[in-house]
């Protein structure tokens, strides 16, 4: 990363700023990974059972109960770490604060409310109100969990977007100062980002969704129904959020000629223009290396399109062949392809949130605060004892929030868990009708 820049200012060391970028570049990810599961899957489950509130259908409810499960989980886990992230605000990156804090921190504290206060609140009445509002009332829950969950999406990247492409702010005494909170709203950064994350996130549910149900089916579960329905489900909408993803991923990339032309001369490859750009820059803002990495930012971006590529395949052939009952519930080579699939949404969004970030480099606020003017005072130790402790945080619960996701993913729907009412199911065994493992679940309002 020390080719980004050409050093540090101040008693900051290069050393302490490349720790610190990938500290964040670590955290972040990481996190990002949680929240595109999170806002995919809340979606289906959503819709699931807004399906099974209308029908009244015994599998569909249990459909809800099991994927709401996962969706738990990684919701779950997924809040430790956003948690663990905002500590890195004021341990790494004070310059940030001190700066641009007037604008950001608007749109983080309306982010935490959402998240912590709102979306929390509803979720935790959607898990442990299952037997005791009406179907109606719990429906609407999810719902607003999901609402809110978009919300909480949104508002953080109308901070990223102005990390991108800063606007609706002028400057006092060397300050962002907030001046228009329509065009920090109305940001095309924060909304094109906006639209490709969250049909990002629903394409990401889907193959999980599909790879799962794959895996039950392969195994020649008595559950074909349950997981043949399921993974109908996921191929089915991972194909127009694929459309979607790229239609707002298209945009995007034609907007930067305008937004961050020199990120978009990189990745095009233009040696002229970027060295007219470097030029250009180094006269406005100082002596300077302006052009960011070639290998973070073109090999991101190319990475992403490889992934896009074969998920576009896979997309078109699993709408095809998931219209076909038999070939649902027989062929087990499709089963192997689309269990092996699910970590590509992961490498696209990945690669795409690289692109996205490393392309702005040298700029933590393009045009306006240089990274390094952004890094906190301190020493390389201090910034590696908590890239350290951080990474290993990171790592510890991805761990567990796959080892939670595996294990429950492959019970596969069981009486016990969410949503589940001993007492009823006490009453139904005191009458003798024990469910079989392809039963309706008893306890259920739907």
């Amino acid at each position: 990363m020390a080719d980004l820049l050409t050093g540090a200012s101040g008693s900051v060391s290069a050393e302490t700023l490349d720790l610190a970028r990938l500290q964040f570049a670590l955290t972040a990810g990481g996190h990002f990974l949680f929240v595109t599961l999170t806002l995919g899957l809340a979606t289906i489950v959503a819709c699931v059972q807004t399906r099974a509130t209308i029908s009244g259908r015994p599998l569909q409810a249990r459909m809800v109960r099991f994927w709401g499960q996962l969706y738990v989980i990684n919701y779950a886990v997924g809040i430790v770490t956003g948690i663990v992230m905002e500590f890195q605000f004021g341990l790494s990156w004070s310059g940030l604060t001190h700066d641009v804090g007037n604008v950001l921190g608007a749109s983080l504290a309306v982010e935490t409310i959402v998240a912590f206060f709102v979306e929390s609140t509803f979720l935790g009445l959607w898990i442990f109100g299952w037997n005791r509002f009406g179907k109606w009332v719990h429906l609407a829950l999810i719902w607003v969990v999901t609402l809110t969950a978009y919300l909480s999406a949104y508002w953080i990247l109308v901070a990223n977007g102005f990390l991108n492409h800063p606007v609706g702010h002028r400057m006092e005494d060397g300050r962002a100062v907030l001046d228009d909170v329509g065009a920090l709203l109305t940001n095309p950064s924060a909304l094109l980002a906006f639209g490709h994350i969250l049909a990002g996130s629903l394409l990401t549910a889907g193959f999980f969704m599909a790879g799962v149900s794959a895996y039950h089916l392969f195994r020649r579960t008595p559950e074909w129904e349950f997981f043949g329905r399921s993974l109908r489900i996921g191929v089915f909408v991972s194909l127009p959020a694929l459309v979607v993803t790229a239609g707002f991923g298209g945009v995007q990339l034609a907007s930067l000629a305008d937004l961050q032309p020199m990120k978009s001369a990189v990745f095009q490859q233009k040696t002229a223009e970027i060295a007219q750009l470097q030029t250009d820059l180094a006269a406005r803002f100082g002596p300077g290396n302006y052009v960011p990495s070639e290998a973070w930012t073109r090999g991101g971006a190319l990475v992403m399109l490889i992934a896009f590529a074969l998920m576009m395949y896979l997309c078109v052939a699993g709408t095809v062949l998931g219209c076909f009952r038999k070939v649902v519930f027989r062929f087990r080579l499709w089963h192997v392809v689309l269990m092996a699939s699910v970590p590509l949404p992961y490498l696209a969004m990945i690669s795409g949130w690289v692109f996205r970030e490393a392309g702005r480099q040298p700029w933590v606020v393009y045009g306006v605060l240089r990274t390094r003017d952004a890094v906190s005072e301190v020493s390389p130790t201090a910034m590696r004892t908590s890239l350290i402790a951080f990474t290993t945080l990171f790592v510890l619960l991805a761990v567990v929030n796959a080892r939670l996701l595996w294990r429950h993913a492959r019970r596969g729907p069981v009486e016990s868990g969410l949503g589940h009412d001993e007492r009823a199911a006490r009453d139904d065994r005191t009458d003798g009708d024990e469910p079989g493992p392809a039963d309706p679940l008893p306890a259920t309002r739907y």
